[in-house]
Order: structure tokens, then C-alpha cells, then sequence
């Protein structure tokens, strides 16, 4: 899987996304990930991609031509490594052809992101991440190139490129072959509608507080029962938005 960022910073991003699970998984060759500099595509020659908004208001506005070259390069780049594996014939620029690989806009006016739309975009090839600055970018660009709009939370940032990150690493954490191992993702907070169940691991005993007996008995049943139990309760007492939404969606199985 691919993943591309049009950001102001991609030092940024770049530093953050290459340690750890996600690092490693890039050394794999399972995912990519590349950052284009918004920057480099501006026609100003100081090199300037912000100017005041019309109507007034406080704050500068990112301009569209910058953002839509950066778009371009980053599609045609796409098309062409598609074509030279044979999985398209050659580079486009029509509107509905383009528009296949998805670019995500991330802005405190688009949906919440969730476990469930990490899960859907793992399933891309590419994906593109638009950061924004500033008072946001010009309409008419995202008019234009824009497919999803998403949102970290009900909270502003200074830049997208942390939300980013974060959408980034969550998505590619489920990409087959990412995690070590496959079960991981399928069991872990809100993977079934509810938070994951208290895990242990040595000593035996704590600070005086010991493990479970039932987690020591090595009755398998008996341990997925235990943890179904406290995935469900700790769902209760921490989200009872998600065990009400899950509650009801069992009932409506039966």
C-alpha cells in the first residue's frame, strides 16, 4: 500500500512515520510512504502559497494552483508506476479517472475518524493525505480534487500533519503483513464495537496485586468467556456510547 502526503512540512511526517511498526513495515516493502512538499509546486517566486481570503476575515488562506500542481504530480507519479505494472494503460488527466485513488482532506469539518473507516481505506492501493495551515485552503481546489473529508475529533490543530500521522498509522497497522501478528487487530479495542478486555503479563504477582486465577487455569473457554466479561464491562463504565450502540446492534441480530 501507498501512501502520499501533500503537507507544507514533510520532513515532519516523513520523521515520524519511519520508526517502529510502521518503520519497519516500509523497510518490509509492505507499505510506502512519501511526502511532496506543496511548496515546491507554488508559481510565486518566493515561494509564497498562502494570500489573504476575500470577504475579509482573520488568517491567510493556502491558494489552490500550489495544492492542485502537488495534486497532479502525485497522481501522474501513481498512474505511471500503475502502468508499469501493467495495471493501467497510460496517465489521464480526465476528471473520473483521476478521482479513483482517494484523496483525504483532513479538516475538523469532516467526519470522525473511526476504527471502521481505517479498516475500509486499508483496502486502497493509494492513498493520498491533503494537510492544510493556516484558515484552510480554497474551496474551489477541493472542490476538485477533495474525495473524503475527515476529522481527528471535535478539536482544531495547528496543521493536519499530526491527524495525518495518526489516520496513517492507523490504517496501515492493518494492512496484512504489518503486525507481526494477524490476530492483533482483530482483537483490540473497537475492532468488535467494544474495548479490549485488562491484559497481564509477568511477574505473577505486583505491587501485591496478583493475575486473574481464571487466566492461569489454561481453559481456553474459560479465559475468552472472562475476557468477553470484561470487554464488556470496561466498555460500560468507560464508553457507554459504544456498549449502548453495541447493545442495540445485538438485539437487532436476534
Amino acid at each position: 500500500m501507498h501512501f502520499h502526503i501533500m503537507t507544507l512540512f514533510p520532513e515532519m511526517v516523513l520523521e515520524g512515520l519511519h520508526t517502529s511498526i510502521i518503520g519497519r513495515a516500509q523497510e518490509r516493502g509492505i507499505i510506502s510512504i512519501d511526502a511532496e512538499n506543496i511548496r515546491d509546486y507554488t508559481l510565486d517566486k518566493h515561494k509564497k502559497v498562502d494570500d489573504y481570503t476575500y470577504g475579509g476575515g482573520a488568517g491567510m488562506l493556502m491558494q489552490a494552483q500550489p495544492v492542485y500542481d502537488c495534486w497532479k504530480h502525485i497522481e501522474e507519479k501513481i498512474f505511471m508506476h500503475r502502468a508499469s505494472l501493467g495495471k493501467c494503460a497510460t496517465f489521464t488527466t480526465n476528471h473520473e479517472e483521476a478521482h479513483k485513488v482517494r484523496v483525504i482532506y483532513v479538516t475538523p469539518q469532516g467526519e470522525v475518524f473511526k476504527q471502521k473507516k481505517a479498516a475500509q481505506l486499508a483496502k486502497e492501493e493509494d492513498l493520498i493525505f491533503l494537510c492544510g495551515h493556516y484558515e484552510g485552503i480554497d474551496e474551489r481546489v477541493l472542490e476538485e480534487i477533495v474525495t473524503d473529508y475527515i476529522s481527528l475529533g471535535d478539536y482544531v490543530l495547528t496543521g493536519g500533519e499530526l491527524a495525518a500521522m495518526v489516520m496513517i498509522d492507523a490504517i496501515a497497522r492493518l494492512v496484512p503483513g504489518v503486525l507481526n501478528n494477524g490476530d492483533s487487530a482483530a482483537t483490540e479495542s473497537h475492532a468488535n464495537g467494544l474495548l479490549e478486555y485488562p491484559q497481564y503479563s509477568r511477574p505473577e504477582v505486583w505491587h501485591g496485586k496478583g493475575v486473574p486465577e481464571v487466566l492461569l487455569s489454561g481453559h481456553h473457554a474459560n479465559i475468552e468467556k472472562w475476557r468477553w466479561e470484561q470487554s464488556l464491562e470496561r466498555t460500560k463504565q468507560r464508553r457507554p456510547d459504544l456498549y449502548e450502540a453495541y447493545i442495540v446492534k445485538e438485539q437487532d441480530q436476534d
